[in-house]
């Protein structure tokens, strides 16, 4: 650790300035209105008395008592921020989440993933209710974050809906099954017979920046959120609650000087946050049935989210001075629509639903639990304000670029009873699920994908920005699997606790695996306690991994059409070059950790290895003109360069969490929260692959730029603290999140970009009128802060002016306001 991090954390850990993680947990009881607008409402909660469900099946269990490291987010510290992605406010609060809010990278741009503890965002779980939820029908394939990964879009869940979210921060492959190798989050909805609220939130970006070519005073990307829930009852017992949300997003551009072709260069580009326009609605109820010892439940939601975001603009007449490698014969060809160039916009439009029906309750001394759970991702894709090169004037402006889609259907029966022999109360779990999971690839219209006949070979084919998926590219495939587990936890005299888990899972694609996982905690005294665990875990290669082909036609010299692309390794082509089936990724982790409490401090330090073989990964292009061996394998294709997904990388991921506490009550000045956070990562790639079946040493398999993304992409130390007040009237949060340096990397040296080290400071002050309404007003990123500059050398286009890596994203200050109300 460099004296740097060291110092930053023990200040720190010494201030005790936040994680609202820690302090403001609780589970609201039904018919409670948790939307007060003050982080603070918890206060009265002792610290660490929230009962927990994530990481353990044993009953009432507190999460200083568990046996793995969960933090609580309750719903009110989500929603006490600028910001209304959930994905978002989680990073905030949260050190060991990241978002980065990546530009430029295409369908990326509209659904961002988000990472734990450094790793992809595909190796983490997440459940809504406790259920699997479903996958986002994209793959991550450009250069952003999270490439090659198939993540679930946790901004598909307003945080409106939401009463807590739990995170565990351990591998938990043999009690959840597969994803789990970085940990879980699990999103419990909010449940009330009474009571509602509506907020309306609107914030706006005032920021001036500084790029390499311009400094600009602007204001943009105008949020309006409306968002309201309301608590119905259901018999004498039951519940109903309805949550909505509706989001209107303005763009935000961060854009450079384009220096190309004008007498008065200007900003040609969009680069920062899409448009959006999004709708939201949840439900979540649940009913006792007969005498009351069964209970039948139901929640569900959908959403409709349309994004458009920029591609790189196209700019006709060069190559320009001092930029030789200007020229764009593709915006030539399309001066009779765009005389002075064109900014391709990417449109997508999203709609995802999942419903879950179940029904539990007493089955013989056990607790029983059967549910059924449905979830279904599609994204139409529209390039606009585009031309398809080889059509000429006669291309349309506007195209049908294709649809993606993804569901998954999940069926289980949880069983549970405890089990009380002397000094030792054991509780037992078993159970086991079945899931099918589809995808399918739709291809867009001609227009978008196709070539003219006799275009000049300098010409691409299709939609300049997105082309469209072809006939060639689609897919419609499914796979099925099934998975058996035991889970035991046993506590002796409240001091000793000892769990051990087991999980067997057979896929109709590629076969069986198995993982274990062995946890103990010894309270030494009622203030002191340690934990740890050693686990296996493993992530199947998702249906988008396994199937997802684009591909383009492009003519190369005298060889005629020839296609380049991204091809499945169950093709021809892909086999051709030694692509294998793939396998699913397997880990083994370990963990070792105290927990401290005193009064109304809590402490807790988590440290973890994680180390991971057979990680799958994109390949880059491999040439057909990078040997004469590769040349030969594609030319029966017509191929001119191939990409695909192969396994064998191997990562050890180590660090340490640090999580503290204090509440101070006060009779005259209120009550205080102050928490601090922090995660230290380091990620190191010890091996990737260099061959394949057909080529040893296969050329330029895997790029330096791919290695380092995977070890600097996300920051090695991430500090997050807070002072949460709250008085008769009046109440504030201040929060400092201390992002470490990262890296952006190039093909070569010369060509990596850092962000820098900075700390973001949140302000958010709070008025209640009464009990039935609040007024928040608050500045996110109040002094204005920045990544570094992207270097003029490395930003030709004025397209990207600030690392896109940037954990803590690149729109600067935003003010915003909020007026809940409550009944």
């Amino acid at each position: 650790m460099s004296t740097t991090r060291a110092a930053l954390l023990a200040g720190a850990t010494l201030l005790l300035p936040t994680l609202t993680v820690a302090a403001t947990a609780q589970t609201a009881p039904q018919g409670a209105s948790a939307d007060t607008g003050d982080v603070a409402s918890a206060a009265a909660e002792p610290v660490g008395s929230e009962v927990v469900v994530t990481g353990t099946r044993a009953p009432g269990r507190s999460r200083l008592d568990t046996v793995s490291p969960v933090d609580v987010l309750t719903g009110d510290a989500l929603r006490a921020q600028g910001t209304t992605e959930l994905a978002d406010a989680l990073s905030t609060v949260a050190p060991s989440i990241d978002f980065p809010r990546q530009a430029a990278v295409d369908g990326t741009d509209a659904i961002r993933p988000a990472t734990l503890r450094g790793l992809s965002p595909d190796q983490t779980l997440v459940l809504i209710n406790g259920t699997r939820a479903h996958t986002s029908a994209l793959l991550n394939i450009n250069g952003s974050i999270g490439r090659g990964s198939a993540a679930v879009d946790l901004n598909t869940i307003p945080t409106v809906a939401l009463d807590r979210v739990e995170v565990l921060r351990e591998g938990a492959s043999a009690q959840y099954g597969s994803d789990a190798i970085a940990g879980v989050i699990n999103l419990r909805l909010r449940e009330a017979r009474e009571g509602g609220g509506a907020n309306v939130t609107f914030g706006t970006y005032a920021t001036k920046y500084d790029a390499a070519r311009t400094s600009r005073s602007i204001r943009d990307g105008e949020t309006a959120t409306f968002s309201g829930w309301k608590g119905f009852a259901l018999g004498s017992e039951g519940f109903l609650t309805v949550s909505g949300e509706y989001v209107s997003r303005q763009p935000t551009n961060r854009a450079d000087i384009d220096p190309r072709g004008l007498t008065t260069p200007r900003i040609r580009a969009r680069f920062g946050d899409p448009e959006v326009e999004q709708g939201t609605v949840y439900v979540n109820a649940a009913v006792p049935l007969g005498d009351g010892n069964w209970t039948a439940y139901v929640n569900g939601g959908f959403q409709q989210r349309d994004s458009e975001s920029g591609a790189f603009p196209r700019v006709p007449g060069g190559p320009f001075p001092g930029l030789p490698n200007s020229q764009n014969s593709n915006a030539d060809a399309l001066v009779g629509i765009y005389p002075d160039g064109f900014l391709p916009l990417i449109g997508s439009r999203s709609k995802d639903y999942n419903g879950t029906v179940g029904v539990r309750g007493d089955l013989g001394g056990w607790n029983t639990d059967l549910t059924v759970s449905y979830g279904r991702n599609t994204i139409d894709f529209e390039t606009r304000n585009s031309g398809n090169a080889t059509l000429g004037s006669a291309s349309p402006r506007d195209f049908d670029s294709g649809r993606l889609r993804y569901d998954q259907l999940t069926a289980g029966l949880d069983l549970a009873r405890e089990y009380t022999l002397g000094a030792a109360v054991i509780n037992i779990a078993a159970g086991g699920e079945y899931r099918r999971e589809g995808f399918a690839i739709g291809a867009g219209q001609p227009e978008s994908y196709n070539r003219a006949a006799g275009a000049p070979s300098t010409l691409a084919s299709g939609a300049q920005g997105f082309v469209g998926f072809q006939p060639g590219n689609e897919v419609d495939v499914h796979r099925s699997n099934g998975s058996l587990y035991l889970d035991v936890e046993a506590r002796w005299w409240d001091k000793l606790t000892f769990g051990a888990a087991a999980r067997g899972e057979t896929y109709s694609d590629f076969g069986e695996t198995a993982t274990a996982k062995l946890s103990a905690r010894y309270d030494v005294a009622p203030w002191l306690a340690f934990r740890g665990s050693v686990s296996t875990g493993f992530r199947a290669p998702s249906l988008q991994q396994q199937y997802y082909t684009s591909t383009q036609t492009l003519v190369t010299g005298n060889l005629g059409p020839q296609e380049t692309g991204l091809y499945p390794v169950s093709s021809n082509i892909a086999r051709a070059l030694g692509a294998l089936p793939l396998n699913p990724e397997k880990s083994r982790n370990y963990s070792l950790g105290t927990v401290v409490r005193v009064g109304g401090f809590s402490l807790t330090v988590d440290g973890y290895r994680i180390r991971i073989r057979d990680q799958i990964a994109l390949s880059e292009n491999i040439q057909a003109t990078a040997s004469a061996q590769v040349g030969a394998l594609l030319a029966p294709f017509g191929v001119q360069a191939a990409r695909f997904f192969i396994n064998g990388i191997q990562t050890t991921t180590k660090g340490l969490d640090i999580v503290a506490a204090y509440t101070l009550r006060t009779e005259s000045l209120g009550s205080f929260n102050l928490s601090a956070a922090a995660n230290l990562n380091d990620i190191s790639v010890d091996r990737i692959p260099t061959s394949t079946a057909a080529l040893n040493p296969a050329p330029g398999l895997f790029g330096r730029n791919r290695i380092l993304t995977i070890e600097q992409g996300t920051p090695r130390t991430k500090i997050v603290g807070a002072v949460d007040w709250r008085g008769d009237a009046l109440g504030a949060t201040l929060r400092a999140v201390h992002y470490g340096n990262v890296l952006q990397p190039g093909t070569v040296l010369a060509n990596d970009v850092y962000t820098g080290r900075h700390t973001i400071i949140d302000l958010e002050a709070r008025y209640r009128f009464n009990d039935k309404v609040t007024l928040a007003l608050g500045a996110e990123n109040l002094f204005d802060i920045y990544p570094d500059t992207m270097p003029a050398a490395l930003n030709n286009n004025g397209v990207t002016a600030f690392p896109y890596y940037s954990p803590f994203g690149f729109n600067g200050r935003q003010i915003y306001g909020r007026l809940n109300l409550n009944w």
